[in-house]
Order: structure tokens, then C-alpha cells, then sequence
């Protein structure tokens, strides 16, 4: 956070870099436009015209170790943060000499070198991660500010109410900027919010948000200074509306159909850098050759940005799946020999890993509905708030894609945070976070960042539960590249995979099946950390490979020693990790059967055994001497009828 809390000194060095800030990013932008039309710069452009004194107010404040969360109208923030200009715009023309070696483009650009966090894609995407990052900032004691810009049209979206709502609950050090251009994409604002003062609607949450005009820069300095100032203060957020207008389209691809040119020639008229400008001149702070020196001093530095990303080369296409996860990732734990067991339960199990992992590691905290004073919906966490304090076990609002954003956010802050979905069905509410943020961010910034959040969640069909707390989703997250997805079963797994998942750079999804809860066994007295990597032979057999996971794990058991007292010797694997999927120990087992069955709590179509099946079929065709087999969920929701419910006879189950 910076110190500089006193008004701007007008004085004529400041002046003259106030007004190179901005003509820097419209003469950019201008040859980002010209380069478009000549199809250098591919996908999407959105320019930051008439907007520049938002960015250029802002940034500089700010210190090296502040963050920033752009949108992806942010090629004006990235120049203004410092990032090389030559980077920017090699990132925009795809090449690997971009700042996030070409796999960004214009809306994601990354630096980790500037606390640079990127432009989103999606609106108001961005929010729950500064969230997430501010209280990483407050829980690590670091000082930093995290300042969030959007705009206008992200008002609308619930991440906007619930990030502003958990900044304003935990105090977060956390400055949101939001750019009210007016138009959204193509909608004026009054025809999209009943109530159009965005201000207003931050001070519903008992923010401290002021509305300044964004077409004057020195306006926007001084809003900023006093923001950061009263950050330093409290500790807590703060909101800056800045009004301004963009003059060119929505994107490149805009016919601009919803606005006339009459009023985009009156907004020009006042538009920020002609503005200053003027008033500079006349007030007599600008000399008649300072305008001509910056203009010639920012062409040379576009020229050469331009010569530098021509000359760039092609990301290899053998290089596409660098980094969709971490290149290195810790050792797997060694194997311990068996020892003296315990009596335990599976919810007791995940209780003690939790609690293993937050004694290990004083980054790591639970965050979720009711995970506190309550316990838990199923009472894993029940007593560790009493143990480990509300700081570390953090109750949240009902507000899946905003906590689970901030618990993103924390990670790529350097905490190890433990974010609990209380259902499958609820996180997705939170699948945007999941699939945009966590699971994209190594590989679309080239590695700059990383997500090590660990995400748990209760999955399966229960018992006379209907149709909306009864899925198994586990399937759809194993088809997100970017993520590790575990399903223990066992209670050395349900102890020991947590710590493992809490250490990778990735984040990872792990899956409690609801029915395995109250489920009672042996666990070894000194049961610590175990693999994630591979699946497990349950039982040997020679006739038949029966694979399955989680949930399934123990009806599959019982099957096979149906099936032994039938002559048939039936092997069972343990998935384990659906994502990634151990294939080697499944080849194994069907070259020694060959014949293979998969059994899967989730629907058939698009599913896990559909996508073992079909490893199978490519990859061990000529190991089969029968048919590939499933069992799957029927195709319909599920019904709360208790017949679902009741033990099936032994003819029932081996048919």
C-alpha cells in the first residue's frame, strides 16, 4: 500500500507524466486498432479509449507488493503497472515472447513479476479472486492492497453482491474500482439495474464508496489517495465508482448499433486526455514542445513494440499441455508397513486429517457454509473452531462462487486454504470459479500463477434425498484439464489424502461419498499422508476386473465375494483419482483377466466408465475376451422413493 497520502503536487514534472500515462495508452490502443483490422491481433479486442485516466489515477500508487485484478479491457492497466510494452503487445499477437507466452492474449495478460493478475474473460469473474487475495494479504500479515477493476456491467452479477459482502464481513484490505462506462456491452445502465447509483449499492454493504468523475485523472488520483489512506487506516475495503465513457466499441467486432455518433462526438469532447491537456497548457505547466516530445517518445516505443512481436516466434504445438499443471510437484509419501489399528469412522477420518494438516501448517484454514459453530453440515468440523479459532475455521455466507473465488484467491496468495462445498449440487454455483479461474490460471498466464487450493465436497445419492441433493458429479470435474480430482474411500484415504492434495501446487477437488460418513473400520494408530497418484488393487482376482470408485467401492466389494461363491475370482480396483486416471494399474489388471466391468454412481452417458471403457477399447482391445461392461445410474433424476433405499436381494445384485 502506498504512503503517499497527501494531495497530488501539481507541479510540471507530475504533469507531464499525468498526461504521458494517457496519451501512452491511446496511441497503444490506436495500433492495437490498426493492427486488428490487418488480422495481427487475433480473437477479441476491447480498448480502454476515453477510459485512461481510471488506470492512470490509480496505479501508480500502488507499491510492488499491491495486486492487481484487472478486466479484460486492461491493456491500459498492464502499461501503466509497468509491464514491458513489447511483452503486451507480443501477448497480443499470440507469441511466445508475450507476457503470458501467447496463450493469454488481449484479455489475459499476466505478470507476476508486477503483482499483475490479469484481465477475465468473464464479468465480474475476477472479484471473488481479489477477494480471495486480499485475505490471503490479511491472514499472512503482508500489507498489501489488492485493487479489483471492473465494470459497470458486473454490478449485475451475483459474484459482485457476494464479493462485496464477504470484503465488507472479514475486513479485507481490498480497493474496488469499478469503470461505469455507461453501456455494459450494448446496454444502457438504466435499462439492466433498477437502481443505476453503483456507489449506493457498495454502501448497502456498509462500505465506505465514493463516485468520482473518471474522465479527470487528477480527480481519480486524489479518490485513490484518500481509498488507500483509510485502507492503511482500517484495514478494510473500500470502493471508488469512476464515471467515464469509452469512445470506441464494445470490442472490434461492435457495430455499435445502441448509441449515436452525436453522442460519442459530445463525450469526445471532454474526454480525459483533451481535458487535461488543456488545462495544463493553459494553466501553463505544459511547454509547446511537451505534448510533440511524448507523442514522438511513445511512437518509438510503439514502433519498437511492434518490431519485437513480429519478430516473435510460435509456442510449439508440442508445448500445448505445458502447464496445465505444475512441472514439478512434491514426492508421494513413502508406503509405512502395516501397524496397530484403531477404531475409527470415515467422518472421524477426514476430521483428523484436517486437523493433521492445520497443525502442520499454519497456512492452512477450512472456509465454508457452517463449518464453525455448527460443525459441519456432517459434522467433520465439529469442535475445530474451539481448537483452531473463527480466523482459521471461517464460517462463510451462503455464497458458493464467492467464497470458493476467495478461497482461490488466498491460494494463489500463498495461503493453503481448505474450502468446503457443503453439497456437489452447490458447488455448481460455484463451477464458474472452478472451471475459469482455478483450473485455467497455471496454464493461461504460462505459469505465472498457480491455484494449490484443496476444495472438499459431500457427493452421492444418499437416502431419500429427490432429485436435487443426489447427484454424482465427480465425473464432470475429472473433464476439467487443471484439476486433480480424489475420491477416497477408505479411511487411511479419507486421513491421508488431504495433507497429500494440501501440498500440491494444483488445486484438488476431493470427493466425500455422503453414504461412507457414519461407515466404521480400522485405521492404523499412526495413519499419516498416502499416495495420490495411483489407484489400488482392492482385491485380487483372475476371471474379472471390476473397477470403481468412492462410494461404490464397498457394494463392488461385496459383488466379487458374491461372485466368488459362484466360482468366479474378481478383481476390484480403487480408482482413487479420477483425474488424473491410473490406466497403467487398469491395463494390468485386464491383460491378467480379461474381462473388465465398471461400476459408476454417476449417469452412463459422458461418464467415468464411459471414458474407461473407452481408454479400454483403444488401448487394450486385444487383452478383452468379452464384451466391456458398466452399471451406471438410471437416465432420470433421482427419485425420493424408499425403495432406492432398501438392501437388494443376492439375485438383485449380481444381475
Amino acid at each position: 500500500m502506498s504512503a503517499q497520502t497527501e494531495k497530488p503536487r501539481l507541479d510540471r514534472a507530475h504533469v507531464r507524466d499525468l498526461l504521458k500515462r494517457m496519451i501512452r495508452i491511446r496511441r497503444f490502443e490506436d495500433k492495437c486498432a490498426e493492427l486488428y483490422t490487418q488480422e495481427k491481433i487475433r480473437g477479441f479486442l476491447h480498448l480502454y479509449d476515453g477510459e485512461e485516466a481510471i488506470a492512470g489515477g490509480v496505479i501508480p500508487l500502488l507499491t510492488a507488493k499491491d495486486r492487481i485484478v484487472a478486466t479484460y479491457r486492461e491493456h491500459g492497466h498492464a502499461l501503466v503497472r509497468g509491464i514491458p510494452m513489447n511483452e503486451i503487445l507480443a501477448e497480443m499477437y499470440g507469441k511466445a515472447e508475450g507476457c503470458a507466452g501467447g496463450r493469454g492474449g488481449s484479455m489475459h495478460l499476466f505478470s507476476r513479476d508486477h503483482n499483475f493478475y490479469g484481465g477475465n474473460a468473464i464479468v465480474g469473474g475476477g472479484l471473488p479472486l481479489a477477494v480471495g487475495l486480499g485475505l490471503g494479504d490479511q491472514m499472512s500479515g503482508s500489507g498489501g492492497v489488492t485493487v479489483c477493476f471492473f465494470g459497470e456491467g458486473a454490478v449485475a452479477e451475483g459474484e459482485f453482491h457476494e464479493s462485496l459482502n464477504l470484503a465488507a464481513l472479514w475486513n479485507l484490505p481490498v480497493l474496488f474500482v469499478c469503470e461505469n462506462n455507461g453501456y455494459a456491452m450494448g446496454s444502457a445502465l438504466d435499462l439492466t439495474e433498477a437502481q443505476t447509483d453503483i456507489t449506493a449499492k457498495a454502501q448497502s454493504y456498509g462500505i465506505e464508496a465514493s463516485s468520482v468523475d473518471g474522465m479527470d485523472i487528477v480527480a481519480v488520483e486524489v479518490a485513490t489517495r484518500r481509498a488507500l489512506a483509510e485502507i492503511g487506516s482500517t484495514g478494510g475495503p473500500r470502493f471508488l465508482e469512476c464515471k467515464t465513457y469509452r469512445f470506441r466499441a464494445h470490442s472490434m467486432f461492435d457495430a455499435q448499433l445502441y448509441r449515436s455518433k452525436d453522442e460519442v462526438a459530445a463525450w469526445r469532447e471532454k474526454g480525459p486526455i483533451l481535458r487535461f491537456q488543456t488545462w495544463a497548457e493553459s494553466s501553463g505547466l505544459l511547454h509547446d514542445t511537451d505534448v510533440e516530445e511524448i507523442t514522438a517518445e511513445t511512437d518509438a516505443e510503439i514502433a519498437e513494440a511492434v518490431a519485437f512481436a513480429e519478430a516473435g516466434t510460435e509456442e510449439p504445438v508440442s508445448d500445448l499441455t505445458r502447464y496445465v499443471m505444475a512441472p514439478e510437484r512434491p514426492a508421494p509419501p513413502p508406503s509405512r508397513p502395516a501397524g496397530p489399528t484403531v477404531p475409527t469412522t470415515y467422518r472421524e477420518a477426514v476430521r483428523a486429517g484436517i486437523i493433521d494438516a492445520m497443525t502442520r501448517d499454519d497456512r492452512v484454514f477450512l472456509m465454508g457454509e457452517d463449518v464453525g459453530r455448527y460443525g459441519g453440515c456432517y459434522a467433520v468440523s465439529k469442535g475445530l473452531l474451539d481448537q483452531f479459532g473463527p480466523d482459521r475455521i471461517r464460517d462463510t455466507p451462503l455464497s458458493e462462487s464467492g467464497f470458493t473465488g476467495a478461497g482461490i484467491g488466498a491460494a494463489a496468495a500463498g495461503m493453503r486454504p481448505i474450502v468446503e462445498l457443503m453439497t456437489v449440487n452447490f458447488s455448481l454455483l460455484a463451477l464458474d470459479q472452478i472451471l475459469n479461474t482455478a483450473a485455467t490460471l497455471r496454464h493461461m498466464s504460462n505459469n505465472h500463477f498457480g491455484v494449490p487450493v484443496v476444495i472438499r465436497m459431500a457427493t452421492g445419492a444418499g437416502k431419500q434425498l429427490a432429485a436435487q441433493h443426489s447427484h454424482s458429479l465427480e465425473g464432470w470435474y475429472a473433464h476439467i484439464p487443471g484439476l486433480r480430482v480424489l475420491a477416497p474411500a477408505t479411511m487411511e484415504d479419507a486421513r491421508g489424502m488431504l495433507w497429500t492434495a494440501l501440498e500440491d501446487p494444483d488445486p484438488v477437488l476431493i470427493f466425500e461419498n455422503v453414504m461412507l460418513y457414519n461407515r466404521e473400520g480400522p485405521i492404523a494408530q499412526d495413519a499419516g499422508p498416502v499416495d495420490i497418484d495411483r489407484a489400488m488393487v482392492r482385491a485380487e482376482g483372475k476371471d474379472l476386473t471390476l473397477i470403481t470408485y468412492g462410494g461404490s467401492l464397498f457394494k463392488t466389494l461385496d459383488a466379487a465375494r458374491v461372485l466368488g461363491q459362484d466360482g468366479i475370482s474378481a478383481e476390484v480396483i480403487d480408482l482413487r483419482s479420477l483425474r488424473p486416471l491410473d490406466m497403467d494399474t487398469i491395463r494390468a489388471s485386464v491383460a491378467k483377466t480379461h474381462r473388465a466391468l465398471i461400476v459408476d454412481e454417476g449417469w452412463r452417458s459422458g461418464s467415468l466408465a464411459a471414458e474407461i471403457g473407452m481408454r479400454l477399447a483403444e488401448d487394450s482391445f486385444y487383452d478383452l475376451d468379452a464384451p466391456l461392461g458398466g452399471s451406471a445410474a438410471k437416465r432420470s433424476p433421482y427419485p425420493m422413493h424408499s425403495i432406492w433405499s432398501r438392501p437388494r436381494s443376492r439375485r438383485s445384485t449380481r444381475s
